[in-house]
């Protein structure tokens, strides 16, 4: 198991060698790795999605992507699958922790990248009684 995501994470399945691997017929997540140095443990994401079904996306190299992720890798042995389910999880549930992990990681192989920036426009001002300055002091009254 590996975690993706910031904080505590996301618990993936795997990684393991895409090359043999058959897809569940589920829903979830999967994470397309890669490693840059061949003794490291250490994987590169490369490319990540999500699937109302897995075993209809074409893995592990019928994907529409798949030339992309073995260029990337160089060669298809140096590819590894991570897998995430979500029992019970909408598509759009998946969709939005697709989105968090592309603005994570920013996979060289996803044709759509995300940022993580935040505008305040996006909210604009908020006041509450809660958000005014402090009314008292900050020195102790003696006792």
């Amino acid at each position: 198991m590996i975690r993706l995501g910031s904080l505590g994470g996301y618990p993936f399945e795997g990684p393991r060698v895409l090359g043999g691997w058959h897809a569940p017929s589920e829903p979830g997540l999967f994470a397309i790795l890669t490693k840059s140095d061949a003794g490291s443990q250490r994987h590169e994401v490369i490319y990540l999605s999500h699937a109302d079904d897995l075993s209809d996306e074409g893995l592990p190299f019928s994907h529409p992507l798949s030339d992309r992720w073995i260029e990337r890798a160089g060669g298809k042995w140096n590819l590894w699958i991570a897998t995430y389910s979500i029992p019970g999880g909408q598509p759009s549930h998946r969709e939005r922790i697709t989105h968090e992990l592309i603005a994570i990681y920013h996979p060289s192989c996803n044709p759509e990248q995300y940022d993580r920036a935040w505008k305040d426009e996006w909210i604009g001002s908020y006041r509450a009684p809660t958000t005014n300055p402090l009314t008292t002091g900050r020195e102790t009254p003696p006792t």
